[in-house]
């Protein structure tokens, strides 16, 4: 019994991350994102972690399906999307951080 448990665990280990779509860290700050530019699979499911090392941001994108989103200072913030075409797309900073504010992008490029 205890070999087939550990033979299960050990399935699962396996099997786990490779269910898990890929996930991204971005940070805001003032007036970039870091890193300023993601490459994404078309059709799957893609998660953001966004947090600010300083100011308050935003990000949204309805091209991307990515919901209108504020980026606090030192807290975490996740979201989900499903980008559905091939294509680089650039999102800008949604709330108005500062005079670096037109220049504040983030380029997301999308692939089969």
């Amino acid at each position: 019994m205890k070999v087939v448990s550990v033979l299960i665990l050990a399935a699962l280990a396996l099997v786990i991350p490779a269910l898990a779509h890929p996930s991204i860290d971005i940070v805001a700050s003032n007036w970039k994102f870091t890193p300023a530019q993601i490459t994404v699979p078309a059709g799957e499911p893609t998660s953001l972690r966004l947090t600010s090392s300083e100011g308050v941001h935003g990000i949204g994108s309805s091209e991307l399906g990515i919901p209108d989103t504020a980026i606090l200072p030192n807290k975490f913030v996740t979201v989900t999307f499903t980008p559905k075409k091939d294509g680089t797309y650039v999102v800008h900073c949604s709330i108005v951080c500062g005079a670096g504010h037109p220049n504040m992008m983030l380029t997301v490029k999308v692939t089969q």
